[in-house]
């Protein structure tokens, strides 16, 4: 009677996991690549600041959650009329780094495993990359389309974002959202590709967010 109570727990537990893997902040849907926003001669560009621009990301499984950042090392937005039309950022993978984990020895494994084939695959894939396809005004929120390549691999999403222009520096910043990692064949313990995981699977959606600041750059 007491193990069955356990299995009935634990398959309550990871019922309850898949539901709040389903209601993640902001989830996008990945669709074909779509063509890049083509950049007017007369619209402003700002160059991304490095220093101050950055990704930051959070995985989860059953048993918690870990989370961490990924830099920026180069990029722009175009402005066309006041309005964001374009751009791009180049996120680079070896950058990855752990925030929650204070034991440097388990910090360490998790980069080195998050750097892996099993993930990122660092060593072939150094870099990943969005490009701006669209931006649109839905509901009130500026929803930015774009070209997300991982590990080789290019799908298009969106996220809501907001955007401001402070002079000669904008800063782009989205809300919290969602991908599913297996659509760029990040399928280490994914319950859609192993079996019998049970709390040992890690979930599929990666949460991340993203703060992109620019200057503006200097007229030819």
């Amino acid at each position: 009677m007491k193990n069955q109570f356990l299995k009935v727990a634990v398959v309550f537990f990871l019922g309850l996991s898949v539901i709040a893997c389903k209601k993640a902040n902001n989830e996008t849907e990945a669709k074909t690549a779509e063509e890049v926003a083509q950049i007017a001669d007369s619209a402003a560009k700002y160059n991304a600041d490095t220093e101050n621009s950055s990704v930051t990301w959070k995985g989860s499984k059953p048993a918690g959650e870990h989370n961490g950042t990924i830099n920026i090392s180069e990029g722009y937005l175009a402005f066309e009329d006041g309005n964001l039309s374009g751009g791009n950022f180049i996120i680079d993978m070896n950058t990855i780094v752990n925030l929650d984990l204070e034991s440097e020895e388990y910090n360490t494994k998790l980069v080195n495993h998050l750097k892996s084939a099993d993930f990122f695959n660092v060593a072939e894939n150094p870099f990943s990359v969005f490009a701006i396809t669209s931006v649109d005004e839905k509901e009130g929120k500026t929803m930015v389309k774009g070209n997300l390549t991982v590990k080789g691999i290019k799908k298009n999403i969106e996220f809501p974002a907001t955007v401001v222009v402070n002079g000669d520096v904008v800063t782009l910043t989205s809300e919290p959202f969602t991908i599913d990692r297996t659509e760029w064949d990040i399928k280490f313990k994914s319950g859609k590709f192993f079996e019998d995981l049970k709390d040992k699977v890690i979930h599929d959606n990666i949460e991340l967010s993203v703060v992109l600041t620019a200057n503006k750059a200097a007229a030819l």
